[in-house]
């Protein structure tokens, strides 16, 4: 059964949802949405001036899924300053603080209750397709997983696991019952791709190298990964890998 999504906390709303170019107002143009909880990592990182893992505190998630929000954002803002795209903020899966611990971050929202001394400790299971130390890179045909469980943004534990035959898109509900949040892996394809995002699971795909190393870099927000990685080859079961393909180099062969 697919994990829930963990709500985003929200200082507040921004002041001012809708932005866009003042020259030629009677153009049309297309437009470009972020979500409160992209903006709220654009204001702590870029505004305030915070890491990556303080504003994982603030916002209650895990420092990858952080990196994650916080590379959408910024895209986003590219895209609206480069081809003069509106910006509009609005939507997302957030919650909003709601005055529960009289401390605030620097926002100015009298409500806010972004205080890193009362967050638990943060926790995450990662999962790394497997192969002699190294990162494998073919998801689908991997057979062997090695989970890491991390608190507060250490490793604590890491185990080998089988996957017993699984592959392709049954891989998403074997690591969602073990329980994984975060995935790294070399070569993906769009259907297994869907799996891990229903699950609830954030994949980090093209990682290649020391397995160990690679969840090292992640947690340290380094981690080398392609997030435009796909391999149309894996989405079908019983393919031949004989031949030429075309995966980007992600796949080992």
């Amino acid at each position: 059964m697919p994990r829930p999504c963990k709500r985003r906390r929200v200082c507040a709303e921004p002041s001012c949802g809708h932005f866009g170019p003042k020259d030629a107002p009677g153009m049309s143009r297309q437009t470009v949405t972020m979500t409160l909880d992209e903006f709220e990592a654009i204001r702590l990182i870029d505004r305030e001036g915070r890491n990556q893992e303080q504003c994982a505190l603030l916002m209650n998630v895990a420092r990858t899924t952080v990196q994650a929000i916080y590379s959408s954002a910024r895209g986003k803002l590219a895209e609206c300053l480069v081809d003069g795209k509106e910006l509009r903020i609005e939507g997302g899966d957030y919650v909003l603080c709601d005055g529960s611990i009289r401390k605030t971050c620097g926002c100015g929202n009298p409500n806010c209750r972004c205080d890193s001394e009362t967050q638990e400790e943060m926790t995450m299971k990662i999962a790394v397709t497997y192969e002699n130390g190294q990162v494998f890179q073919h998801f689908g045909h991997t057979e062997q997983f090695k989970i890491y469980d991390v608190a507060d943004g250490k490793i604590v534990s890491a185990q080998v696991v089988d996957t017993n035959g699984s592959g392709h898109g049954a891989l998403g509900g074997f690591l969602a019952a073990m329980g994984v949040d975060t995935l790294i892996c070399g070569g993906i394809g769009g259907g297994a791709q869907n799996a891990l995002q229903e699950a609830g699971i954030q994949f980090y795909g093209g990682a290649s190298g020391n397995a160990d190393q690679a969840v090292e870099a992640l947690l340290a927000g380094k981690l080398a990964f392609d997030p435009n990685v796909h391999c149309d080859h894996h989405d079908h079961e019983g393919h031949d890998h004989g031949g030429d393909h075309h995966c980007g180099g992600h796949c080992g062969h």
